[in-house]
Order: C-alpha cells, then structure tokens, then sequence
C-alpha cells in the first residue's frame, strides 16, 4: 500500500523557455536532478516494483537519458516481462554500457554518454527470441514520442497538477502530459502570480493523446474518478481558486460528452462543483513542477483513484 504524504512547493528560478512539447527530451546535469533522480542515476539506486511511470506505457517513440539526453532504446524493442520495470531486449548501438556488478551476480547497464545507472541486464530468461532483458528505472529514462498529426489534446483541472498529471499519464493512449496554468487574464503566468489567486488561473494538466487508444470520454471518467469533484473551494487541503475543479472542452463533441457525464453523476447524488470551460489558452509550468511525483520516486497525497462511472 502506497504512503501518501503532504509536500511543500517551492520555487527555483525565473521561468524557462518551453521547447513545442514533441522536443522536450531531458538535457539535465547532477545539479539539477531531483533527489530521487540522484539517488537512482548517481547512487546506482532502485525505484520500488510497478511504481515507474514507463512500466507498462507502449507508446512509439524512443527513450533517452533522464541525465543527458542520450537516446537509449527504441519502443520496438520494449517488452512486457512482468517484472515491475520497463523491459527491453535491445538497446540502440553504442548506448548502453555493461558492467559486472562487484559480486558478479549481476551485470549493470548505465548511459554510455554520461555513465548514469539504467538498472541491470539479464540473459536467457527466453522472454523474447533476442533472450535479453534490461531491466530500467523509469526514472532513469524520459519518453520522447514520435510527432502524429492524428494526436488531439485536452486539459483538466482537479486540484494540485502534480496528482492530476500522475493518474493521467499513466493511461494507455496518453502520449505526454504538462502541467501548466489556463482560464486566467495574465499573459506567461507564474507559479507564484497564479497562487497570489489575482490571475484567475486554475492549475491543470494538458493531455496529448491517441484517439485510436483512448478518448476523450474515457480521459474525463479519469480526471472525475481520482479528485473530488463535490468539492468547491478547492481540492482538499489545497484552498484557493488556482484549484478548482474545471473541464476544459476543446470542441462541442468534447461539451457533449462532459455534459453527459454530468448528468450521471447528478444522477447518482452527487453534488458536482466542477465546471465545463471552453479552451482557453494553456501556460506550461515551470521545469520543476513537472512529473513531480515520478522525479521523486513518491505518490500523491491529495488524488486517489475512486470508481465512480
């Protein structure tokens, strides 16, 4: 069972130029990993069994270096083994560099670029015909998908983004996922300026996704079953009209859908705060607000998955 406990934000510098989302591949050095990230990349740690963001994603893209960017595997070559970590059974020539461990029981695989500790690799388990397993963090790797015209986007808000982007990027079909700020009257705003409550922004979390995989009915039963949606001033602890619970609707299908979702819940007794917005303009967060919880090998405390629908 999950340990779910309240963290405190904090700020770390003026805001950073966002690359288009496609292009957003870590470029990180040892100072600016979080702790989590340190202790795994650095300290040849272990982020605990099915807790990584990647362990069961089967998007087409590539994964590359958290620390330097360095592409590493393909998603051709990933597999399901079952383990609890992201499987593949090849890496990309020249990426990945193997090293017995001290006791010679197993064999580690780091980033050929920047000697980063992946996790380990295992041979003839017959998971595949290449009979090889690298077992990696996730948190050692960043997704970077490949680009299709066919992707749509949404935006939720339920609360604190760190819990909204945590439950949503782990939906098959999702792509990507980037907290950031919308519904407000400021241009580029800040952390800081949205909590002041003087922006009218709400935090939310914008969803890149596969509409062959999932839609978007299916993205606003997630976004109402991990928050709770009767809830009026805020998202439990977290008070403040920057945590409103908010949908927002990119087109009148999207309307729709939500509308009628609505009615369900209303017609189970629920008394529903959250509000249905048209698309407004999305402001991504800051560097450091993003995949909070799976840059620190932790959980929310303040979004828990409910059924509902």
């Amino acid at each position: 069972m999950f340990s779910f406990r309240r963290e405190v934000r904090y700020s770390q510098g003026s805001r950073e130029k966002i690359k288009p989302w496609g292009e957003q591949m870590s470029q990180s050095d040892p100072k600016k990993l979080t702790e989590f990230e340190k202790y795994v990349l650095i300290d040849k740690g272990t982020e605990r069994p099915n807790t990584g963001l990647y362990t069961h994603f089967k998007q087409e893209g590539t994964y590359h270096c958290k620390q330097c960017g360095v592409p590493l595997y393909r998603s051709g070559d990933k597999f399901d083994s079952g383990c609890g970590w992201p499987s593949f059974d090849q890496e990309i020539p020249g990426a990945v560099t193997r090293t017995p461990d001290a006791d010679g029981r197993r064999t580690e695989i780091t980033c050929s670029g920047c000697k980063g500790h992946l996790g380990h690799v295992f041979h003839g388990e017959q998971y595949t015909a290449k009979n090889t397993r690298h077992c990696v963090n996730s948190v050692s790797v960043k997704f970077v998908p490949k680009e299709s015209a066919d992707y749509r986007q949404a935006v939720f808000a339920s609360g604190c983004f760190w819990g909204t982007e945590y439950f949503l990027a782990r939906l098959p079909g999702v792509i990507k996922t980037m907290v950031g700020y919308s519904g407000g009257q400021t241009q580029n705003p800040t952390y800081e300026a949205v909590c002041s409550g003087k922006t009218g922004h709400v935090e939310c979390v914008q969803v890149i996704y596969d509409p062959k995989v999932v839609d978007f009915q299916t993205l606003a039963k997630v976004f109402f079953e991990t928050h709770d949606f009767t809830q009026a001033d805020g998202q439990g602890p977290d008070r403040g009209s920057q945590y409103l619970s908010v949908l927002f609707y990119g087109s009148e299908q999207e309307k729709q859908v939500a509308e009628e979702l609505l009615k369900v819940l209303t017609s189970k007794g629920f008394e529903v705060a959250t509000k249905l917005r048209a698309a407004e303009t999305f402001w991504p967060g800051e560097e450091y607000h993003r995949d909070y919880y799976e840059r620190r090998g932790e959980t929310p405390y303040c979004h828990r998955y409910k059924k509902v629908f």
